[in-house]
């Protein structure tokens, strides 16, 4: 996709085994092991664990035996390792967590339901794994000047392995109100997406402070008193200063939202400790006696504000509207995306563990992407997709004109299954000139040279004649070559089931004969004749074909 080796995909290279793909450069990579990693320290000393004899204990016991007394007595160990051991009474042992107060058995922990939290509920926004234009570009190039057809789903698989291979789009939901479900704010500073604008202004107050503020410091009067103790973050290590002095709670407060907003502020307000070491007390003195303002850049009039809560407006006023705006939709790269956190960072996680389960959205837009750069697709044995440059069409070469060289290559590729382009030049047009090696008498005195292979001959009239014909039958469906170089022809298409002819159908229409006479209060009922009649019946609608891909 890219220039970088790493992040470019080559349909040649990435198809290839995984032993054929490593670098004949690689360094050794087990020269740091010495073979005795998994022996455990204890094993060298006692000889083969696996028929040898142990070596006798210290105290002199036999090699391997156990001394025990009599049942419900204790293990008597030897001198100087522990003493008599206890026999356990409630199932525990000594130290048990049944023998303390207050204290559950282990049955009883068992027992205990496990704590889990509700995972939050996701965002209602749609993502969606695009893969990168000029990739798709590239891999089409590729299809089409190699000829061969490629599973679609393997190559959505290398798709997702890098995150450089793909961008992910966002785009926003409406619930059945017809009305906005989630918005979307674009930061057009580094192309990130959030979920409020306040995230927002956040984010590029933290990531970009230096494009738009610069942080000036000047002395000012140190704070008046005696100060023997601070009140110190426990989390972060901030000095907050004494907890008497008029600025504490307002430090507390804003240090909480800032960095703790997660933790409830009665929770975090309990993690402030009171520390009385004089150096850290002179430290809280010393950065009270630093006044730090801010300058504005960027701006036609230069001004200076006294604190972070004045920057945020000023920016609010000033630079939001062109630095953040709510869109429909944005895609982000795929290294960005995996740097997203909260709900966003959910629905990247969700999405890349589904299509790398089966990486059906990713494969429903190569295969828009390869249709519109004009590729084909099919399906062999009706269950594999493959991408190639033309469908598969039957070459009848009984009845259709073709050349010699082109009916050689059909009749050889239906002889021969499984074959590839290498044995097929090798048995139509093999080569006439014999490479045969040239030994070189080593020199005394100089280094002998690695062997290099040597270069491919040229191809002989008759290899090219049979590599053009081959590469016009690639291209009109005739013979396919797979991804792993084995050629097949296109096979003859079954015949179509004759349409069944139309059925006759023989219906009765009543014919009604009205009364002619009336006598008395008697009616004469009316007489009902059937008469037959042919109708011609519509012919059966034929069932679907399974069409190609």
């Amino acid at each position: 996709m890219n220039i970088n080796p790493e992040t470019d995909l080559d349909l040649e290279k990435l198809f290839l085994p995984s032993w054929a793909q490593e670098s004949a450069n690689n360094t050794n990579r087990y020269a740091k092991f010495t073979g005795n990693e998994g022996e455990r320290r204890g094993d060298r000393d006692r000889g083969d664990s696996r028929g040898g004899p142990r070596p006798p204990r210290r105290d002199g016991s036999g090699g391997g035996e156990r001394r025990s007394g009599p049942p419900g007595q204790g293990v008597r160990r030897p001198e100087g390792q522990g003493g008599f051991r206890a026999p356990r009474r409630d199932g525990l042992g000594q130290g048990g967590a049944g023998q303390r107060s207050g204290g559950f058995g282990r049955d009883e922990r068992r027992s205990l339901p496990e704590r889990r939290e509700t995972p939050q509920p996701l965002p209602e926004v749609n993502a969606a794994i695009i893969p990168d234009e000029k990739g798709v570009e590239s891999l089409a190039r590729q299809v089409k000047m190699t000829g061969r057809a490629f599973p679609l789903f393997d190559i959505a698989f290398l798709v997702i392995q890098k995150p450089e291979r793909y961008a992910i789009r966002f785009s926003t939901k409406k619930n059945q109100q017809g009305q906005l479900a989630q918005p979307l704010f674009h930061c057009a500073l580094d192309e990130t997406i959030w979920l409020s604008e306040d995230e927002a202004v956040e984010h590029v107050l933290q990531k970009h402070f230096g494009t738009f503020y610069q942080a000036e410091k000047s002395a000012t009067e140190a704070p008046k008193g005696v100060y023997t103790f601070v009140g110190q973050c426990g989390l972060s290590g901030v000095i907050l200063g004494p907890p008497n002095y008029h600025d504490y709670q307002n430090k507390l407060a804003k240090l909480h939202a800032e960095r703790f907003s997660r933790m409830p502020f009665d929770v975090y307000k309990s993690r402030v400790k009171i520390v009385r070491d004089e150096a850290v007390v002179k430290q809280w003195v010393e950065e009270q006696s630093v006044k730090t303002e801010f300058v504005c850049l960027n701006v036609p009039e230069a001004a200076k504000l006294p604190n972070r809560e004045e920057v945020e407006k000023h920016f609010r006023v000033t630079h939001k509207d062109t630095i953040i705006k709510q869109v429909e939709s944005h895609p982000v790269s795929g290294m960005a995306a995996r740097s997203l956190r909260g709900g966003l960072g959910r629905i990247v996680q969700n999405l890349l563990t589904e299509q790398r389960r089966f990486p059906m959205q990713i494969a429903t837009s190569l295969s828009q992407s390869f249709a519109h750069h004009g590729l084909q697709f099919f399906k062999v044995n009706k269950t594999v997709t493959h991408v190639a440059v033309a469908r598969p069409h039957f070459l009848d070469i009984e009845t259709t004109p073709v050349s010699t060289g082109v009916k050689r290559i059909v009749e050889f590729i239906n002889a021969n299954p499984k074959c590839n382009r290498r044995k097929l030049i090798d048995a139509i047009a093999p080569s006439t000139v014999a490479v045969t090696p040239v030994t070189v008498a080593p020199v005394e005195g100089a280094a002998i040279a690695s062997a290099t292979p040597a270069p491919a001959p040229d191809p002989t009239p008759e290899q090219t004649a049979l590599i053009s014909d081959l590469h016009w039958l690639v291209h009109q469906g005739h013979v396919m070559e797979f991804a792993n170089g084995l050629l097949d022809t296109a096979k003859k298409p079954a015949p179509r089931a004759p349409k069944p002819e139309p059925k006759a159908v023989t219906t009765t229409v009543a014919t009604t004969t009205l009364p002619t006479e009336v006598s008395g209060a008697e009616v004469v009922a009316p007489t009902v004749e059937s008469t037959p009649v042919e109708a011609p019946v519509a012919p059966e609608e034929e069932p679907p074909q399974a069409s190609s891909h």
